[in-house]
């Protein structure tokens, strides 16, 4: 998988590119975080890949770290402010308990050991920290949507999500709260009204929009307990 986000790491800043939607996600996923408390505060970006998320935090007042796999990744993401590291979210390269907000966005649904994963992005938190992420549900219509219709429509990259990598959200909530994090969940989409007017060019991006239901796309956030 790593491999084909190097093959790509020439669209990661390109808004009509591959990874399109994952610029829309990035500014949903930065109305989450709030401004840091306090001087020096750490926001350490689980899965960063090109740092889309550095240009909507920026002025919030975090050292923005970056973690991420891909050999390419950190590189680009090093490019637009982001102190980027080359490593794995199951094994960080960090000490614990030294971020203010973890952000994991569109990571969890790629990774072999869900509570392991869980465990590295809580233990990085300091006490009253901030847990931000976002993910695809396991459930048939997200394995639909995301895996069987994806690899069929045209710019899209294909093989990207592995059916039996998509999050029990059950399961994420229960291990979050095992190293003290209480999960809340929230169902996202992109506005169609947004997509069409991308499609044909009269937008930039498109907005992400909360909906009833999380079984598809699905946001969490919560506190460390102090």
């Amino acid at each position: 998988m790593t491999a084909l986000y190097d093959d790509l790491a020439a669209q990661w800043w390109r808004p009509r590119g591959a990874f399109a939607m994952l610029h829309w996600l990035a500014e949903a996923r930065a109305r989450l975080i709030p401004v840091a408390r306090r001087p020096g505060a750490v926001l350490v970006d689980l899965g960063c890949g090109g740092g889309l998320l550095a240009p909507h935090v920026s002025g919030k007042g975090y050292l923005h770290v970056g973690v991420d796999l891909s050999r390419e990744g950190p590189r680009v993401a090093a490019e637009h402010g982001v102190k980027a590291v080359r490593g794995d979210v199951l094994n960080v390269p960090l000490r614990p308990g030294c971020a203010d907000v973890v952000v994991a966005g569109e990571i969890l649904e790629h990774v072999p050991d869900l509570p392991r994963a869980v465990a590295q992005a809580c233990g990085l938190l300091r006490p009253g920290g901030l847990l931000v992420l976002d993910t695809l549900a396991d459930t048939a219509l997200s394995r639909f949507i995301t895996v069987t219709l994806a690899d069929r429509l045209p710019g899209v990259p294909h093989g990207v999500h592995d059916r039996d990598r998509l999050v029990d959200r059950a399961a994420l909530v229960d291990a979050c709260a095992r190293h003290g994090v209480r999960l809340r969940l929230r169902g996202i989409r992109p506005s169609a009204l947004d997509l069409v007017a991308w499609a044909l060019g009269g937008r930039g991006g498109v907005r992400m929009l909360r909906v009833p239901t999380t079984a598809v796309l699905f946001q969490g956030s919560g506190t460390k307990e102090a």
